[in-house]
């Protein structure tokens, strides 16, 4: 069905005449007229009855509301499109690791959505692997992955930002190893009783923390969330990026020490996408948005 026809379907209703019709749409009358015709040949009937006065049939009185329905859909798919190409429409698809879901992740989708609140925002958080499928997939756009990964390069992926964050020792502040000087490995071993490996940051386990692992009297190796509730509770020392448990550093309730003379050990990501999928705007978007967040959080590392 001819959009334009349906356009001067609307404009006799609302002008009462073919004439004021084709003057309001700025086209010929004849032009006006053979839309009707054409349109009255695929509802199977007249819709006007002519005369002095334009006055709708019973065919026409049921068409009409149907045709302004089809009119404004159109009106607001057109819209929506607009919108969408300057990124003030459309969905915001982002994945992360879990990790990085929280306290990375969450504040730049909420800067997001507040310069643009017609965006709607999907979130998939998962290990390296589901977020690795989710673009695969098309589910996301975007999503933040360990790099390199340990299965080498995927030449699909394209990293738009790489981000790095030292993971520390993470204890109580009344554990006894909190107020010593210095906290050496020989120390941490000894009193970290156990010494909590979350080994979930990293795919391989980093040479320098399998070393440590080997030499502790005593290993727990649990789920973050478990890992903090057992610091809070001053059992163990564990080994945490500081984004992990932010909120719990700045209330002071868990403290970080770095190991003296030993190497630290970091965290690698990366947020990356398809490099056969261009960027929606929104997407562009975000991922400027995540740029400061990251350079905020001093967390952002030139591409090695």
């Amino acid at each position: 069905m001819d959009l334009e026809a349906l356009r001067t379907f609307d404009h006799i209703v609302r002008e009462g005449s073919f004439s004021r019709a084709a003057w309001a749409l700025n086209v010929a009358q004849p032009t006006v007229s053979a839309r009707i015709q054409a349109l009255e040949r695929e509802v199977g009937g007249p819709l006007f009855t002519r005369g002095r006065k334009v006055i709708l049939t019973q065919r026409g009185h049921g068409f009409l509301p149907y045709a302004r329905r089809a009119l404004t859909t159109v009106q607001d798919g057109l819209d929506a499109a607009r919108l969408a190409g300057r990124g003030e429409r459309g969905q915001l698809a982002v994945g992360a690791l879990r990790s990085l879901s929280g306290a990375f992740l969450a504040p730049a989708i909420a800067q997001a959505y507040r310069q643009r609140p017609g965006v709607e925002c999907l979130v998939r958080e998962g290990r390296h692997a589901e977020i690795v499928d989710f673009l695969a997939d098309g589910v996301i756009e975007v999503g933040v992955i360990c790099w390199p990964p340990a299965d080498g390069h995927h030449p699909d992926l394209t990293p738009l930002l790489h981000l790095s964050e030292p993971v520390l020792p993470t204890l109580h502040p009344a554990h006894p190893l909190a107020t010593l000087p210095e906290l050496t490995a020989p120390a941490l071993l000894d009193g970290a009783r156990p010494l909590l490996l979350l080994l979930r940051w990293w795919q391989v386990t980093p040479p320098e923390l399998q070393a440590l692992a080997t030499r502790a009297p005593e290993v727990a190796d649990v789920p973050t969330d478990t890992g903090r509730h057992l610091l809070l509770q001053g059992v163990g020392v564990g080994l945490y990026p500081a984004l992990v448990i932010r909120s719990e550093l700045e209330s002071g309730r868990l403290v970080q020490r770095p190991l003296h003379e030993y190497p630290v050990l970091t965290r690698r990501t990366a947020l990356v996408r398809l490099a056969r999928r261009e960027l929606s705007a929104p997407a562009t978007r975000f991922v400027e948005i995540l740029a400061a967040h990251a350079e905020r959080l001093g967390l952002l590392r030139e591409k090695q």
